[in-house]
């Protein structure tokens, strides 16, 4: 089972320990998920900067996301076991410092290694938050808090490209990373507030050749998708024979007792449907803002704030509709807004597809940014609660490192392989006139992910229990016990009558229907 420290009682999420604990998870895994988009809307004044080629500017940004996806599971399998609030602060310790790092780069070389770093940092923090919150608050205050901080930690990802375009615009692309400092320290000082936990259940040795197998699969992977254009035939051979090996190897080693990665998670259909889902859904979201911010900034001549700023709505939505998304979620069932969502974010990125030179933004950006906005709000509360909800608490850990993995693995691949599919090479970013095609045929791709991560929901989400059944929740089910639980009702409900919802704080308040 999963235990805090001895004698630290589970906390309220309306106490102020509560408040404060997290207050400081949200910020610590908000600071990860800044960094993810941040960068993108200064791609293209480091590119000038420091005279990066293309192929330099994906590892920027794949160099963070290929360490993160790669060492998410072996981040959250420390966790477990070694204590979650630990992993948690030496990965924000460590973030600090890759930071400084790359703030002071010289060359795209030394950016590449420090973001490398920051990745392995962010691996270590990532799945610590949402399995502290698993952990640490009461059974009734989780969706709530789970809820908050999906809702919050997505205002992080996509407040990036505004923020990124105003540091750029007014200081420096160096700042983006500089800004990381002062909320890693903040972190640290707010952790007091925060009960350590772990798996006492766990005395497995650590899965080093799961994790060694797993992280050689991603970024042999990841070098083949981002340079086969530019290998001899034979290593790029070798290299997909490589990553077929090594994806073989780390499945039948997570097959064996003491895996990294449990497969009898994947016995549960939610949990399969949910990581599906994921895959797909952001992978489109990384493809969707590295080509949009690129195509605002080289063919429509946007500024890099202005650029940002057409991003606003994402942040504004976010902010204003997160909670109430995570409570009609909590009512309804996660199915319909895991379907809903996707499409309408398909729907706006087919209508951003289109954007061209001298586009403007309320007439040819505003109408495809608003459905965009409102489809990831719809489906990140639900997302992030489904895949918790699906696996016992004591795989709570290794249950976000899987989501979290599976999410940055399908952010990753999509911004390594998609450039190249849609004819984007060298130093064509820097071209409108040869940006502008590839840059349609991209969004066109995203928005099919996107359509396809509905579907998936569609169909692989029926029949999920409410919350209160206790599917899920830890005290000794095993993972498929969320499958054969009571499904939701889906009659019709007024927010105002539910006692779900609570007005005053616009925060889901779990106290159960009668």
């Amino acid at each position: 089972m999963t235990t805090t420290d001895a004698g630290t009682e589970l906390l309220a999420l309306k106490s102020k320990q509560g408040r404060l604990a997290l207050a400081t998870l949200v910020t610590g895994s908000g600071i990860a998920m800044l960094d993810g988009t941040v960068v993108n809307i200064a791609v293209r004044t480091i590119g000038a900067d420091l005279d990066a080629s293309l192929a330099q500017l994906q590892w920027v940004l794949n160099g963070y996301l290929l360490a993160l996806a790669s060492l998410v599971l072996v981040g959250s399998s420390l966790g477990d076991r070694h204590g979650r609030k630990r992993i948690y602060l030496y990965g924000i310790a460590g973030f600090g410092l890759a930071s400084i790092a790359c703030a002071f780069a010289q060359d795209p070389a030394q950016l590449i290694v420090f973001r490398v770093v920051q990745g392995v940092a962010a691996a270590m923090l990532t799945p610590g938050a949402l399995a502290l919150i698993q952990s640490s608050f009461r059974p009734e205050d989780r969706p709530a808090a789970i809820g908050a901080w999906a809702g919050y930690s997505g205002v992080a990802t996509a407040i990036g490209p505004f923020l990124g375009g105003f540091l750029v615009e007014n200081l420096s692309w160096r700042w983006i990373f500089a800004i990381n400092v002062p909320l890693c320290v903040l972190v640290i000082w707010l952790s007091r507030c925060v009960p350590e936990s772990r798996d006492e259940e766990d005395n497995d040795d650590f899965d080093w050749a799961g994790a060694v197998l797993g992280t050689v699969t991603l970024g042999v992977l990841t070098y083949l998708l981002t340079s086969w254009r530019d290998l001899p035939v034979g290593l790029a051979l070798g290299a997909a024979v490589l990553t077929v090996a090594a994806a073989a190897g780390f499945v039948m080693r997570e097959r064996q007792p003491g895996a990294m990665v449990p497969m009898e998670l994947f016995s549960s259909r939610v949990f399969t449907a949910a990581n599906l889902m994921t895959f797909l859904v952001y992978g489109a979201l990384g493809a969707v803002i590295f080509f949009l911010v690129l195509q605002l900034q080289v063919t429509s001549g946007y500024t890099p704030l202005e650029a940002g700023i057409s991003t606003l709505p994402i942040t504004i939505a976010m902010l204003l509709f997160s909670s109430r998304s995570a409570a009609m979620a909590a009512r309804i069932g996660p199915r319909l807004p895991m379907t809903v969502g996707p499409l309408l974010c398909a729907a706006g990125v087919t209508l951003l597809a289109f954007v061209g030179s001298e586009a403007s933004y309320v007439a040819h950006v505003l109408p495809g940014m608003v459905l965009f906005a409102a489809g990831l709000t719809t489906l990140v509360s639900p997302l992030t609660t489904a895949v918790l909800a699906a696996a016992p608490d004591r795989h709570a850990g290794v249950a976000s490192g899987v989501n979290n993995a599976v999410a940055r693995a399908g952010s990753l691949l999509a911004v390594a392989a998609l450039p190249a599919v849609v004819g984007l090479m060298g130093g064509d970013y820097q071209d409108p006139s040869v940006l502008d095609g590839p840059y349609l045929r991209g969004q066109l791709v995203s928005a099919g992910l996107l359509a396809a991560g509905g579907i998936v929901s569609w169909f692989g989400l029926r029949d999920v229990p409410h919350p209160a059944s206790g599917a899920g929740s830890g005290a000794g089910s095993d993972a498929d016990a969320y499958d054969d639980a009571e499904p939701y009702d889906d009659e019709d409900w007024d927010e105002e009558d539910d006692p779900a919802f609570d007005d005053e704080d616009e925060a889901f308040d779990p106290e159960p229907r009668d």
